[in-house]
């Protein structure tokens, strides 16, 4: 079975981390969502940390997942120092074992899957983070939840790239609201057990991240492009083509994260991406062309029914918050990210319609 990242990038996550790491040995750590894209890289950045910085004192972490969006074949295994559960985040949930982290990476964030599971989208994000600070707060841990860049909605451009002060520019009523209100509202939960409970949050907003083990059926654009590739078909740009992005290669941001869950002000947030290139989605496929090699071709289509249109029209972070106060800074150019990215989709995916 094809592994779902790869080796080299586990262990430059880790090297990257110096003495952040030694912040998790001998802890405990839970984790919803731990089936999921960035669920896996956790379990192997956990496990290859175990195996050498923190061979005298492992990190044990406990995975919960219900499997709901995840391919039995890819759920976590469990292995030494390393536990899988299968549950419902959304359920109350009682762990017997002393816990120090506990994180809320449980959700749906590809915009074809939570236009389509729109209050199971909500419930993930309210239910499941209400409940795991209720966790938190019987067992005096760190909770962090990873919320999103959607919070932003379609920012004024005056305020890109986006602070985390910014307060956002979102509807409640439209196709993406079930998950950027949601996060919006996990992240007032978070807040209100910070002040309330003292229980010391943290809130992630990741910016794009892409890498290895993004699902072929995720439909969102490099995953799109990659299965476009692979069958020799037309890449198909929705909307206009001229919506911004950066993206994070998945070392970068996992490194973030981790900065954050150790590390991070109580009671504060963190954009955690990669603040350039700043780049419209045509000049992408300019960038993908350059990175494989390759002549592809693209036609500028209408939002299918099945994507939620009304996406923001620009999305770059500021992260000098997390520079100063965690000393995150991204080192992967995006070029390199893409070669890699499209090297490990070239092995993996089916190339089919």
């Amino acid at each position: 079975m094809v592994k779902q990242f790869l080796d080299e990038d586990i262990a430059l996550i880790c090297d990257g981390l110096g003495d952040v790491a030694d912040d998790f040995a001998g802890k405990t750590v839970f984790l919803a969502g731990g089936g999921g894209f960035l669920g896996r890289y956790f379990e192997a950045t956990f496990s290859h940390l175990n195996s050498t910085r923190l061979k005298e004192s492992p990190c044990h972490v406990i995975l919960m997942d219900n499997l709901a969006t995840v391919s039995i074949t890819s759920a976590p295994k469990g292995s030494e120092h390393i536990e899988f559960i299968e549950a419902d985040v959304t359920e109350p949930m009682e762990i017997d074992a002393p816990l120090d982290f506990v994180i809320n990476a449980a959700g749906i964030p590809s915009p074809y899957y939570y236009r389509a599971y729109p209050l199971e989208t909500m419930d993930a994000s309210i239910k499941g983070t209400r409940n795991l600070l209720e966790l938190s707060h019987a067992k005096g841990a760190r909770f962090t939840f990873f919320s999103s860049s959607e919070i932003y909605g379609d920012p004024d451009p005056k305020h890109v790239p986006t602070q985390e002060s910014y307060r956002g520019n979102v509807s409640s009523m439209g196709p993406r609201a079930c998950y950027d209100e949601s996060k919006r509202v996990g992240e007032t939960l978070c807040y209100i057990f910070h002040g309330k409970h003292g229980v010391a949050t943290n809130i992630i907003r990741p910016f794009n991240v892409y890498g290895p083990g993004m699902a072929e059926a995720d439909y969102r654009v490099l995953p799109n492009f990659a299965s476009e590739i692979k069958g020799g078909r037309t890449l198909k740009i929705y909307g206009t083509g001229d919506q911004t992005r950066t993206y994070c290669y998945a070392t970068d941001a996992i490194n973030g994260f981790l900065r954050v869950i150790a590390r991070g002000v109580p009671g504060e947030a963190y954009n955690i991406g990669n603040p350039e290139p700043e780049i419209g989605v045509r000049e992408l496929v300019d960038r993908i062309k350059i990175a494989l090699g390759v002549n592809v071709a693209y036609d500028i289509v209408e939002y299918p029914d099945s994507y939620p249109a009304d996406e923001p029209m620009r999305r770059c972070p500021d992260i000098r918050k997390a520079k100063l106060q965690l000393k995150y800074e991204p080192t992967l150019g995006l070029e390199d990210g893409l070669r890699k990215f499209f090297g490990w989709t070239d092995q993996v995916y089916t190339g089919k319609p």
